[in-house]
């Protein structure tokens, strides 16, 4: 029998492969989405184009806001299962005591950095502003509100106002019930297993947005601020980059170095994704998930890192509570011509290793700041001097964070020699895209 038309073999031409668009890593893309923002606050603020600054503020807001939607249950699953999920790790209390040992350990290192960084550079110093500039803020944090305010008054409250400590309270609460009742619990632990995959999957495409979110958020920062107004915060701004650099790759890099006999460049190969999701998401909350994927990535094994990483994105933030405050105290002092001294500089060292959790893993650091300033004695209207200029902080800080919650991890699994080293050494930086949301130890 004869073949037809269509069996006959299709010419080279009609072979040929279709033309496929390349696929854009995603650090490119958030690169990209950086450089129109800043490009696009430029003409908006030149050209004093109010739709384009309201189309800007709206994108960014909508981000942010898609973020903050997942924070309250996400962090109340993984907490509970994070506890629950450490019966499965020999020597779990030792774990446990050395990972907060080391927060605070790296907190002190970071908090000195700050200090002296603005005792040389004297960033309030030659601005322009004065106390006029300043306004108080609408909500302040102090000692007594920290202290009361991580035991909640109802179970309703915190999820409905975002009061992250609470949350982290009453999931702590319940993960150890849970362990106190066993197999009877596992009904319930199921539950939150699938809820936190269900969770992180929703997120995940939310994290897909960040380079949109990027454009909108520092065009919205350069069309509302302007350069005129950043330039006066110039010294500040420096010393912030400056501070979480010399945390991020000069610290971290010794740490791992000395105390986990590790090659730092890998931990920046397999770490520089959730790092970069930090700089532009603003919020360690929000990055935890692929924190926690790039932890185990790099070796640390899940059960302990399911652990370590949520813990850490609630409490462990060597930008927004130690190099920021520490700066930020120094900055006000100078503006409002108030001397600091020896006492002052323990106190700001001492809030930022204990107050640390008032941060919370959110967006901005206004209540970790108004908690340094409270106790200092400092005027609260500094914190509004800070406000304009404090999402790009943010970025640099929120970076920091998540680095430090990754290394903490890294370098008790080596002390406690648990660390895949062969995975460490093999650890790969996977375009986010991919990248599939962290899977829950049983």
């Amino acid at each position: 029998m004869s073949t037809t038309s269509s069996e006959t073999e299709r010419s080279p031409e009609t072979a040929r492969t279709p033309f496929r668009i390349p696929k854009v890593p995603f650090w490119a893309q958030i690169l990209l989405g950086l450089v129109l923002g800043v490009l696009l606050g430029w003409i908006a603020k030149s050209g004093d184009i109010s739709w384009l600054k309201t189309t800007l503020d709206t994108i960014g807001d909508l981000f942010v806001q898609l973020l903050k939607l997942a924070v309250a249950p996400l962090v109340f699953f993984a907490i509970l299962v994070s506890i629950t999920n450490l019966r499965q790790v020999n020597n779990a209390a030792r774990l446990a005591t050395r990972t907060l040992l080391w927060f605070m350990a790296t907190s002190l290192i970071a908090v000195a950095i700050g200090m002296a960084i603005g005792l040389i550079s004297n960033p309030g110093a030659g601005t322009g502003l004065t106390p006029k500039d300043g306004k108080l803020p609408e909500h302040a944090g102090s000692w007594i509100d920290f202290l009361t305010g991580i035991i909640p008054k109802n179970v309703i409250t915190p999820f409905t106002d975002l009061k992250v400590m609470q949350i982290v309270f009453l999931a702590t609460v319940a993960g150890i019930a849970a362990l106190k009742l066993g197999d009877r619990a596992e009904p319930v632990l199921r539950l939150s297993r699938s809820a936190l995959e269900l969770l992180q999957k929703a997120l995940w495409w939310v994290i897909r947005l960040a380079p949109i979110g990027s454009l909108g958020l520092i065009g919205y920062a350069i069309a509302d601020y302007g350069w005129d107004l950043i330039s006066k915060y110039a010294t500040f701004t420096v010393d912030i980059y400056v501070g979480c650099a010399i945390v991020l790759f000069g610290v971290y890099p010794l740490l791992l170095s000395v105390f986990a006999k590790v090659n730092p460049l890998y931990f920046f190969k397999g770490a520089w994704p959730a790092i970069q999701l930090a700089f532009v998401s603003r919020s360690s909350v929000g990055t935890m998930p692929l924190t926690q994927k790039v932890t185990e990535r790099l070796g640390v094994p899940k059960e302990y890192a399911s652990f370590a990483v949520p813990f850490g994105s609630t409490t462990k933030m060597d930008g927004c509570a130690s190099i920021y405050p520490a700066l930020a105290a120094i900055f006000i002092a100078q503006i409002f011509d108030v001397p600091l001294g020896i006492g002052d500089y323990v106190l700001i060292a001492f809030v930022s290793v204990i107050g640390s959790a008032a941060t919370a893993g959110l967006t901005g650091a206004t209540v970790m700041l108004t908690l340094t300033l409270s106790t200092l004695g400092l005027p609260l209207e500094g914190v509004g001097l800070l406000m304009a200029i404090d999402p790009i902080l943010d970025m640099m800080r929120t970076a920091t964070n998540v680095a430090g919650q990754v290394v903490t991890p890294l370098i008790v699994a080596a002390q406690e020699k648990i660390l895949d080293r062969d995975k460490y050494d093999s650890a790969t930086s996977s375009p986010v895209d991919e990248t599939e949301p962290v899977a829950v130890a049983a």
